[in-house]
C-alpha cells in the first residue's frame, strides 16, 4: 500500500512538472511580472539619489578648483562639466535638474575672508529632485569646509560610524521582495494550473479510477508545485549571488533557504486550493497573478515598509510575504537572525494553513 502511494505520488509530480516545463505560457505567466518589476526598479533607482547636474566652474583659483572637486567626489550628483551657455541649454532642455555655478571671484572671496557664494539654479519639475539638490549642495559645502582643516573659518568635524557593515543600493534592496513575488506567482500558477487542468481535461476521473488514494493525488499536486517553485527560487537566488545581489554569508545561507522553502510551500498549497475551487485554467492564471500582486503590494514590496503609511504597515502585519521579505533582507544584507523566530513561525503557520486549504479544496472537488 505504501509502495503504491509513493509510486502514484511520484507519477503525479513527474507529470505536472513535465507539463509545466513544456508550456511556455506557464513559464511566461510566472516569470514576466517579476521581471517587469525588476526592470522598473532598475530604471527608477538609476534616477534616484544621484540627480543630473551641470557644474559651471568660472574660478580657476585653488579654492574654486577644490570646491569643484568636492562636488565631483560627493557622489550625490551625476556631474556634467559645462560652460554657462552649455549649462543653460542643458537646463532648458531638462537634461539636468540643476546648474551649480562656482563664481569667478570665489577664491578671492575665500582668501579675503569674505562671504563666498555658490549659485544653484534648480528646476523644480518635481519635489523629489528639488529636495535632493537642496540637501546635497549644503552637504558638499560642509565637506568643503571640513577639507580646509584648521584654516577653515567654519570649524566642521565629520565622523561617520556605520551601524551596518554593508551599504545596500536601492536596486539591490528591491530584488528580495521581487524574489518573494516570483515565489508567490510560481507556486500559485504551477499548482493552480496543474490542479485545474485535471478538471478541465476531465483527467481527474482517471486519477480517481486508478488504484491509489485521494491522499496521494492531493500530496502529488502540492509537492509538484512546491518542487517547481522551490527550484525556481534556488535558481534565482544562485543567479543573484553570482551578480552580488543576494549573497548571504556563512550560516545565513540556511536561513535564506529555509525562508524560500516556507514561502514556496505556502504559495503551492494556496495554488492547489485556487485550482480546485475554480477548476478552469484561464481564470486560475488571472486570479493567481492578481492575488500574488496584491499580497506583494500589501506587504510593502515596492518600498521600505517602515517608511510606508501606518495603515499599510498595519495591513502588512497580516500578510505572510512581509515576514518572508524581512527574513531574507536580514539574512542576506545584514548577516543577522533578528526576529527570525517570528518570521519563521508566521511563514510556517501560513504554509500549514494553505496546505490544509489545498487539501480541503481538493477533497471537496474530488467528492463532487
Amino acid at each position: 500500500m505504501l509502495h503504491t502511494f509513493f509510486r502514484t505520488l511520484w507519477a503525479i509530480v513527474r507529470k505536472d512538472l513535465g507539463i509545466w516545463v513544456r508550456q511556455p505560457a506557464n513559464i511566461a505567466a510566472t516569470v514576466l511580472p517579476p521581471l517587469a518589476f525588476i526592470l522598473i526598479q532598475a530604471l527608477g533607482s538609476a534616477a534616484v539619489g544621484r540627480s543630473p547636474v551641470a557644474l559651471v566652474r568660472l574660478d580657476n583659483g585653488p579654492q574654486g578648483v577644490q570646491m569643484a572637486q568636492i562636488i565631483h567626489d560627493a557622489d550625490v550628483f551625476r556631474i556634467t562639466d559645462a560652460s554657462p551657455q552649455q549649462a543653460q541649454a542643458l537646463f532648458n532642455n531638462i537634461d539636468v535638474v540643476a546648474v551649480i555655478t562656482i563664481p569667478a571671484n570665489f577664491t578671492a572671496q575665500v582668501q579675503s575672508h569674505q562671504p563666498a557664494q555658490v549659485d544653484v539654479e534648480v528646476n523644480n519639475l518635481n519635489l523629489d529632485f528639488t529636495n535632493d539638490i537642496r540637501r546635497s549642495v549644503p552637504d558638499a559645502i560642509t565637506q568643503y569646509y571640513h577639507a580646509q582643516g584648521s584654516s577653515s573659518p567654519v570649524k566642521v568635524t565629520l565622523h561617520e560610524q556605520n551601524l551596518r557593515q554593508r551599504d545596500v543600493q536601492l536596486f539591490e534592496y528591491s530584488v528580495l521582495p521581487t524574489i518573494v513575488l516570483l515565489l508567490m506567482i510560481a507556486g500559485l500558477v504551477s499548482s493552480g494550473l496543474a490542479t485545474a487542468r485535471e478538471w478541465e481535461t476531465h483527467t481527474v476521473k482517471e486519477l480517481l479510477l486508478s488504484p491509489t488514494t485521494s491522499g496521494a493525488i492531493i500530496a502529488g499536486k502540492i509537492l509538484a508545485g512546491f518542487v517547481t517553485t522551490c527550484s525556481l527560487g534556488m535558481l534565482v537566488l544562485g543567479l543573484g549571488a553570482i551578480l552580488g545581489w543576494t549573497r548571504p554569508e556563512g550560516v545565513y545561507w540556511l536561513n535564506t533557504l529555509l525562508v524560500i522553502v516556507l514561502v514556496s510551500l505556502f504559495s503551492s498549497g494556496l495554488g492547489v486550493a485556487i485550482g480546485a475551487w475554480i477548476q478552469r485554467i484561464q481564470p486560475v492564471i488571472a486570479v493567481s497573478i492578481v492575488a500574488a500582486l496584491y499580497l506583494f503590494f500589501l506587504a510593502g514590496g515596492t518600498g521600505v515598509l517602515a517608511f510606508e503609511p501606518l495603515w499599510l504597515q498595519n495591513i502588512a502585519a497580516f500578510v505572510p510575504l512581509t515576514y518572508g521579505t524581512h527574513a531574507l533582507q536580514i539574512a542576506i544584507f545584514y548577516s543577522s537572525s533578528d526576529q527570525l523566530g517570528l518570521d519563521v513561525t508566521v511563514l510556517a503557520a501560513s504554509a500549514i494553513v494553505s496546505v490544509v486549504l489545498g487539501i480541503f479544496a481538493m477533497r471537496r472537488g474530488i467528492a463532487n
